[in-house]
């Protein structure tokens, strides 16, 4: 099973090759078939489903407005795994990043879930996203997005699945947030992933 980011670390990846289900985030149907597409954003799940999304994709967005898309394949995003009471633990805080990888959690079954395009951070000061300048997206100049909900909510389902081997895929000089040093969670490099042929 695979969770997958728009960070610009995957931008050379060629993610119909991977081999299982695939979680990913946005406006990644533009490009590559999901099995599960998370859009919390209304504008994106409106953009999915008039790009028809790749026929089998399955499209996650939030319970708030989930009754406004009256399609077959939009789904409300499944509840949190745990109670908590800071912000960053109101559902409504959670953006389609971590609700990817909570999704691919839920649905693997074989008991590992991979990571890529999870960068969090940039290396520039500016946004860090494939889909930068296009419909929908923030502009390239604009700052970054400060990353600490990202790494809790997504170091939450680590806790939360204990049983679940994750590795996050990630370029050489990438580290593990602290929040995500669990016995569960291996750092790899990006060049070790293997493709079906």
């Amino acid at each position: 099973m695979w969770a997958i980011g728009n960070g610009e670390s995957r931008i050379n990846l060629n993610i119909d090759k991977l081999e299982g289900p695939k979680s990913g985030c946005n406006a990644i149907w533009r490009d590559y078939t999901m099995d599960y597409l998370v859009c919390v954003d209304k504008r994106m799940v409106s953009e999915a489903l008039r790009g028809n999304a790749n026929d089998k994709s399955l499209i996650y967005t939030r319970p708030d407005w989930y009754q406004t898309f009256a399609a077959p394949k939009v789904r409300r995003v499944p509840p949190l795994p745990y109670n908590g009471d800071q912000r960053w633990d109101e559902p409504f805080q959670w953006g389609s990043g971590p609700y990817a990888v909570l999704i691919a959690a839920m649905y693997a079954r074989e008991r590992y879930v991979n990571l890529i395009g999870f960068d969090l951070g940039s290396k520039t000061g500016k946004v860090n996203n494939i889909y930068k300048d296009t419909p929908n997206y923030d502009p390239a100049d604009k700052k970054a997005i400060d990353p600490r909900y990202w790494v809790h909510q997504i170091g939450m389902v680590f806790n939360c699945f204990p049983k679940i081997q994750f590795t996050v895929y990630q370029e050489d000089d990438w580290e593990l947030p602290k929040a995500w040093k669990y016995s569960n969670v291996s750092l790899d490099n990006l060049n070790n992933i293997s493709y079906n042929n």
